[in-house]
């Protein structure tokens, strides 16, 4: 469909707004978060240390020269995208899932002492009651 036709690239990218389109979708009906990135560089970027190594396509094998990590091409882009994607998410103005509290949980009992505390009166760090 896409081969023969002058609008061959509209219709690609009308195709991947629908999926992220329901992607989206599905995120907020799950709770989790969608968050977009910049997919430039994800394959040649290495995982590990951030060396950009120039590649042809037909190369699957991601092998960087400066660290020595190799893996898959893809498995090494999908690495990226998820850093990518968490570097976004974790901005230092909100914290979010998968952020860090920046301050850590204090708690009223020492960690060794056997006295057990209902759910109910556990609060956590952050929330309006603390």
């Amino acid at each position: 469909m896409l081969e023969g036709s002058q609008n061959a690239k509209n219709k690609q990218d009308a195709a991947w707004r629908q999926f992220i389109t329901l992607l989206e979708y599905k995120g907020d009906l799950h709770g989790t978060h969608v968050v977009p990135v910049e997919p430039a560089g994800t394959t040649k970027e290495c995982s590990e240390c951030g060396v950009e190594t120039d590649k042809p396509l037909w190369v699957r094998e991601h092998s960087c020269p400066a660290c020595g990590h190799g893996e898959d091409r893809d498995l090494n882009a999908a690495k990226n995208v998820l850093d990518r994607g968490l570097d976004n998410l974790c901005s230092d103005d909100d914290i979010g899932a998968g952020c860090s509290e920046s301050t850590p949980v204090q708690t009223a009992l020492p960690v060794f002492a056997s006295v057990q505390v209902d759910a109910k009166r556990v609060v956590e760090a952050g929330s309006p009651a603390a």
